[in-house]
């Protein structure tokens, strides 16, 4: 009895020792296999390209997560100075005095990049939109639901178009450019360069020899009109530009701005000013490089509603673009005011109070919208700064006066930056290369990590 009992707890000594070794074989093989995945998911993290469009599919995933994180902080923007960019924005006094003094200095103005050097970059466009940080990859399907054409009509002052274009470039929207005719060829060369890097830039395809407070500012809108419409981006909303405006707003700001519009118009339209009704009473003609009154009277105009005065800016839809094309009362006022003094003062405002044009409102005077009340255009005029306190519109230019408009500095963009507008004018690194380079900062800041500096 004593023999079987042993020879029975042997052989259960033998089974434990044998299924205690089978189970460490079978939590060190679980444990390799789980090592074996997290290498394997390591490795596809680090060998990667996070230019995916799979932010869109996996916005909340760790694998986006993880892209943004590596991907991120090479799009980053910073100023080249010895500047405080989130102090300035602040308002902080004593950085926005430091940033005025050291514009002044002469060590602090850098060569504004040529022609040339677009033309060299852009021969490698993967290696152009890299090293100059444009986004690569549709950051929200808010966004990618909401694409918005631009039409951006420009002169002179190559880097500062390619600053302007990298400020408002997202991957879904679409850029029609209108280079001035009268340009220098290897500007037009060069831009033409820098749009076939984009498969959604391009350079109109009909250009103006654009005079100032001509008719041909309005064409070279109206050219980029006819080429978005033809665009295969479904595009909802339009805005133009020009060489001197920045954004104020970062796309995602932007589209939710459109949005609450709800199909409606937003540009400046008011009843006109006793000293600017000249303007479309008399016939006007180029002479040279300047528009010149004749005393050749014009008839009355010949639509159902009055004249309104704004300015060349302006946020539409789609469909009112369409109307401008199509619309008799549209196509009346276009032909009346070709031969007028700054119609882009005139047309898009009056345009926007006919009845039946798409997103306008109604002519009475309570739909009168200012410069101020519209998101189209933050423009400071020099009659109308001084102390907000004692009635002034807005505070002095911390910048200088052109044609009687402020070119910003580093000190505007306190100020700027509490306002709705989507756009503000006018920008020139030459006056102040700060302001442009904080609001690089500040914008792609916001636009990567959805908060200020």
């Amino acid at each position: 009895m004593n023999m079987k009992f042993s020879t029975f707890a042997l052989k259960m000594v033998f089974y434990k020792k044998r299924t205690i070794r089978w189970r460490h074989i079978r939590h060190l093989m679980a444990f390799g296999f789980l090592l074996l995945f997290a290498v394997k998911v390591l490795l596809t993290y680090v060998f990667q390209d996070c230019n995916l469009d799979d932010f869109l599919r996996e916005a909340n995933s760790s694998k986006s997560n993880y892209c943004k994180d590596q991907l991120f902080p090479s799009l980053t923007l910073s100023p080249q100075g010895p500047i405080s960019c989130s102090r300035i924005i602040s308002g902080d006094q004593e950085a926005i005095e430091r940033a005025l003094l050291g514009r002044l200095e002469i060590k602090n103005k850098k060569l504004p990049l040529s022609e040339n050097d677009y033309l060299n970059w852009t021969k490698h466009c993967n290696r152009f939109k890299e090293t100059r940080k444009f986004i690569p990859i549709l950051l929200s399907k808010e966004e990618a639901n909401f694409p918005i054409a631009y039409s951006m009509v420009i002169h002179e002052n190559i880097e500062i178009f390619e600053r302007l274009l990298r400020a408002i470039y997202t991957p879904q929207n679409v850029y029609c450019v209108h280079v001035d005719e009268k340009s220098p060829e290897v500007f037009k060369e060069a831009v033409r360069a820098i749009a076939s890097c984009f498969e959604n830039v391009f350079v109109a395809s009909k250009l103006e020899k654009v005079v100032y407070a001509s008719w041909s500012r309005v064409q070279a809108d109206l050219n980029c009109m006819e080429d978005l419409l033809k665009s295969a981006v479904p595009w909802r909303y339009l805005i133009n530009t020009c060489g001197t405006d920045f954004p104020i707003k970062t796309n995602a700001e932007i589209v939710r701005a459109l949005k609450v519009l709800n199909g409606k118009n937003s540009l400046e339209s008011e009843k006109p000013p006793q000293h600017k009704q000249a303007r479309w009473v008399f016939q006007y003609e180029i002479r040279g490089s300047v528009v010149a009154r004749t005393d050749i009277r014009k008839p009355s105009p010949p639509i159902s509603v009055p004249i309104f005065v704004g300015n060349a800016y302006f946020v539409v839809t789609r469909d009112f673009v369409k109307s401008v094309f199509e619309h008799p009362d549209a196509e009346k006022l276009l032909q009346f005011a070709n031969d007028t003094y700054s119609p882009d003062e005139f047309v898009w405002a009056t345009l926007n109070r006919l009845p039946g044009i798409p997103g306008s409102v109604p002519y009475h005077g309570k739909y009168d919208t200012s410069d101020m009340n519209a998101m189209a255009r933050l423009v400071k005029w020099d009659s109308l700064e001084g102390d907000t306190e004692k009635g002034a519109s807005y505070p002095p230019c911390t910048g200088t006066y052109r044609h009687s408009v402020c070119v910003y500095g580093a000190g505007d963009l306190h100020w700027m930056l509490q306002h709705h507008h989507l756009f503000a004018n006018k920008f020139d690194p030459r006056v102040d290369d700060y302001a442009i380079q904080c609001l690089e900062e500040y914008l792609r800041h916001r636009t990567l990590y959805g908060e200020g500096l």
